[in-house]
Order: C-alpha cells, then structure tokens, then sequence
C-alpha cells in the first residue's frame, strides 16, 4: 500500500512535489558549486609565488564559510518545503488511515515521494552546480583572489555530498513531518486535518526559543570584541536568528503579520479577506515567510557591512572579497528567493477550491486578484519586518566597536529594491496560480478538488 500512496499523493499534489523537487534542485547547485570551489581552492600543484597568493587572499577559508552556509541554507529550505509539501496532504493520510493503513505504511508512502522528488533533482543540481563553479573560478582569477595558473577542479566528491543534503533532508524532513499525524488515532487526524495544527511541538519551540536566546547572547558578546573578531562571529548570529525564526514559525510570524494585515485591511473588502485569511492561517503562511526572511537577513547583513564600511572609510574593502561576498549572498539570496516562490506557489495551488468556491458565491475575478494581491502584500510585508530585525540584530555587535554606532549606512537604494524584489516576488509567486485557475470554470475546479 505504501508504493500506491506515494503514486496517488505524486499525482494529487503534483504543484508541491515539483516545488520540493525544484527546491532539491536549486540546493543540490548551491551545494555542488560551493563544494567544486573549495577543491579548486587548494594550493597543490601551483607554484610558491601563487600559494602566497592564495593563502594572502583567504580564498581557502572564504570558501569553507561558503560551503558551510550552502549546506546549511539547503537544509532549512528543503526541510521546510517538504514539510509543507507533507501538510498539505494530511487530509488523504488521515482518509487512508481510517481505511485501516499503518503508520509505517503512511511513513513508507511520504518517504517514497521523498525520494521521487529529490533523487533526480540532486543529481541534476550536481551537474549544473559544475557549471556554476567554473564560471564561479573564471570571476575569482579575474578579481584576483586565484592566481592565473590555477585551474578548476571538477569533484565527484561533490555528488555524494548533493545527495546526502537534498536526498538525506527531504526523506528525513518527510518523515519528520508524517510521523507524529500518522501515529494519531484516525478520526482525530481527521479533525486535525481539517482545522490544522495549533501547537508547536515539545521539541520545536523549546529549540527555537535556545536559538533566538543563543544569538543574542553571542551578539551581546561580540559587540564587546574587537572589530575583525565581531565580524568573524557575526556569521553565527544571523545563523541563530534564522534557525529561531524558522522553528518558532507562526510563533514569530504570526504577531508580525497580524501587525503588517492590521495595516492593510484598511484598503478595501478584498484587503480585509486577505488579513483574515493570513491571521486564520499562520502555520500554512510561515513556510512562506521563512525563506524571504532568509533573503532579506541575508541581503541586508551582507550589504550593510559592506556599505557602512565605506561610509565611515572610503573603501568597502578589497575588491576580490567584496565581489566574492556578493555572489555568495547573491547566489545564497536568489536560492532562498526561488524556495519562497516555490512554497507560495504551492500553498496558492492548494488553494484552488477555495478560490474557485469565491467565484461560485458571486465574487469577481478582479476581488479574487486584488485578495491574492494583498496577500503577497502581507506576506512580503511580513518577511521584510522580520528580516531587517535579523540584519540589525547580526549588524550592531560588528558596527559598534568599529564606528562607535550600531546602525548601519543603507543608501535608499538598497533598502528600496530589497522591499520591491520581495514584494514583486510574492505577487507573482501568489497570483500567477490564481490566475491559471481562475481560466477554469468555478465549479469544474470545486469538483475536481
């Protein structure tokens, strides 16, 4: 029965099983890339004058960090996107458990679209993650970082380590998710299924709670440091932050959302929709958030230092590594990106019955899309709040002992395009799936659901 299951569920969300197979795909890249340059950052073979270069430049070290954030970037994103992928078909797990199925067989059936999304991704994202290095090495020759004679290194060391991040995550994050609903007596998953989840767990608020007090206290502490020692660590407390903000979900995000709806339910019948739907549903809406918040912290922290530093200095710091530090957030930005679309386009997918019974009790298209609308406004809404509290919370311990001020130095520009990149994002993600199912007719789609 388990093989069955996993082929119906394939079929019956097809939307979440490419979302998780997209996401597997982008992480498996940013992983095998960041795993082919730190081989390619090796100093065997090349001569004595371009190992002092590589060694003056920290290419080595800055390739470590790299591959130590793909990694752990490409963990939090799977996982949550499986997780959503496996909550959005709880309905048809409590159905089949009611007809007499086992736990371990609904465990069997989610640990096999696990794998049906994530092995093929991986190994797709292995090869162009190839491509990726080499044009990755080709701008660090250019800028300086590697010496002219040093020359890429294709790894298949890179594929296992694809397969253990995008494989490994999505069938653990799978089962994780399935497995205290498949333990659950029938009638209350039923229920369950049809109301969500209200609590957080034993384990995920008390872990998210230790990561939001462990990165203030790490911040703390190196606001009391000096400089360059403020700045090696401040990598861990953006880390923290995102890790807490990611367990503790609608915890977090929920406040944070009823304050951004509070203001746009003031726009109209369609925004106020919009509001409730968003409040009613903080659970489903967080696995959106996350990786916008990713992106913002991420974007933020990265270019605020960078910024600020040449603010107060006249110069942002060596080229190479400035140029360096900006693909990596770029590359490390634009996966999260891609992940958040991913999860909105699957939570709005979902959703087609919803919208298509909207057009049956007499709403118009143009209310529909205007709800949706405000919605992405909500959801984006959201993510920069938190965001540019993670950025500033990473920044202070690294600015303060450097320029005698914890605020950072942000020309409008940055801040405006962050906020119009996140917002046309979620308004594409979101409304791009109501309109493919608004070209149905209403009621065709109520009964298909």
């Amino acid at each position: 029965m388990g093989t069955g299951l996993a082929r119906a569920a394939l079929r019956a969300h097809r939307p979440a099983f490419v979302g998780t197979a997209v996401a597997a795909l982008f992480a498996a890249t940013v992983v095998s890339a960041s795993t082919m340059m730190l081989g390619s950052t090796g100093t065997d073979g090349l001569s004595a004058r371009a190992r002092a270069q590589v060694t003056e430049s920290g290419v080595g070290d800055m390739a470590v960090v790299l591959l130590i954030g793909s990694i752990y970037m490409s963990i939090f994103v799977v996982a949550s996107t499986m997780g959503t992928a496996v909550t959005q078909q709880h309905r048809e797990l409590a159905m089949v458990r009611s007809i007499g199925a086992k736990p371990r067989q609904v465990r069997r059936a989610v640990a096999g679209q696990a794998l049906a999304a994530s092995i093929p991704a991986a190994l797709a994202g292995f090869a162009v993650g190839g491509v990726v290095a080499r044009w990755w090495h080709a701008g660090m020759i250019e800028h300086g970082l590697l010496p002219a004679e040093a020359t890429f290194r294709f790894s298949w060391v890179a594929l296992p380590v694809c397969l253990g991040v995008a494989v490994v995550t999505t069938t653990l994050a799978a089962l994780l998710s399935a497995l205290r609903f498949s333990l659950l007596r029938p009638a209350l998953a039923l229920s369950e299924a049809a109301t969500g989840r209200r609590g957080l767990g034993l384990l995920r608020a008390p872990l998210g709670l230790i990561a939001v007090a462990g990165a203030c206290v790490v911040s703390v502490l190196l606001s009391r440091q000096p400089a360059d020692e403020a700045s090696e660590g401040a990598f861990l407390v953006l880390i923290l932050f995102c890790v807490g903000a990611g367990l503790l979900g609608p915890r977090i995000i929920g406040p944070a959302a009823w304050l951004v709806s509070a203001l746009v339910g003031r726009f109209g019948s369609s925004a106020r929709l919009a509001m409730l739907n968003v409040r009613s549903q903080p659970r489903r809406f967080s696995a959106a958030v996350v990786p916008l918040v990713l992106v913002v912290g991420f974007g933020l922290t990265k270019i605020g230092v960078r910024t600020t530093t040449q603010h107060h200095t006249g110069s942002a710091g060596s080229a190479g590594e400035v140029w360096l530090d900006y693909v990596g957030t770029g590359l490390y930005a634009g996966f999260a990106a891609i992940a958040a679309a991913n999860t909105l386009a699957m939570i709005s997918f979902e959703r087609r019955r919803d919208v298509a019974l909207l057009r049956v009790v007499g709403s118009q298209r143009a209310q529909v899309r205007a709800m949706a609308a405000w919605e992405a406004v909500v959801v984006a809404g959201t993510a920069l709040l938190l965001g540019a509290a993670i950025a500033l919370g990473t920044l202070a311990p690294i600015l303060n002992p450097a320029f005698g001020s914890p605020v950072p130095h942000l020309p409008w520009g940055v801040p405006t395009g962050i906020a119009a990149g996140t917002l046309l994002l979620t308004l594409l993600a979101t409304g791009l799936p109501v309109a493919s199912v608004m070209r149905r007719r209403a009621i065709t789609v109520v009964q298909a659901a």
